[in-house]
């Protein structure tokens, strides 16, 4: 069974996130610092290979009122680099609240914020992933 992967996209961090493989809980995965757009997907490619990833999940970033942002279209972007590049679904997911929920999370764990933000990323993207999870997964299991 393979796993879903989760893409937090970032200008400087890219957060991700693994649910296990009966696709019921998500975990923080890693963050990954990158300069280069190249190196970034030369990254993700290996841990797509390494955690036998069946599909990505990639955060959607929209506005609270639901328009597009600037950072909407930089994330529209990379999914297009992404897909051209490997031969799984990509899909969108709403992270809206995902940072702010992800900080909260950790605060209330006692995890100093200010300098993990590495942490914020890749539990954001476990927040949506497993968002993900049970608003789609979970339904396959309860329609008996």
């Amino acid at each position: 069974m393979g796993r879903y992967l989760a893409i937090d996209f970032g200008q400087k961090r890219v957060g991700l996130a693994l649910s296990d493989p009966l696709k019921i809980i998500a975990k923080p995965f890693k963050t990954i610092l990158y300069n280069d757009i190249q190196n970034l997907l030369n990254e993700i490619i290996i841990e797509i290979s390494g955690n036998n990833i069946e599909k990505i999940i990639l955060g959607y970033p929209i506005g609270m009122k639901g328009q597009i942002t600037d950072q909407t279209k930089k994330v529209i972007d990379f999914s297009e680099l992404l897909k051209s590049i490997i031969d799984i679904p990509v899909l969108f997911h709403d992270e809206r609240l995902s940072s702010a929920a992800a900080k909260k999370a950790l605060v209330e764990q006692k995890v100093k914020t200010g300098h993990n933000k590495n942490e914020i990323d890749s539990t954001a993207a476990a927040i949506f992933l497993q968002n993900y999870l049970d608003k789609f997964i979970s339904n396959e299991f309860t329609e008996l």
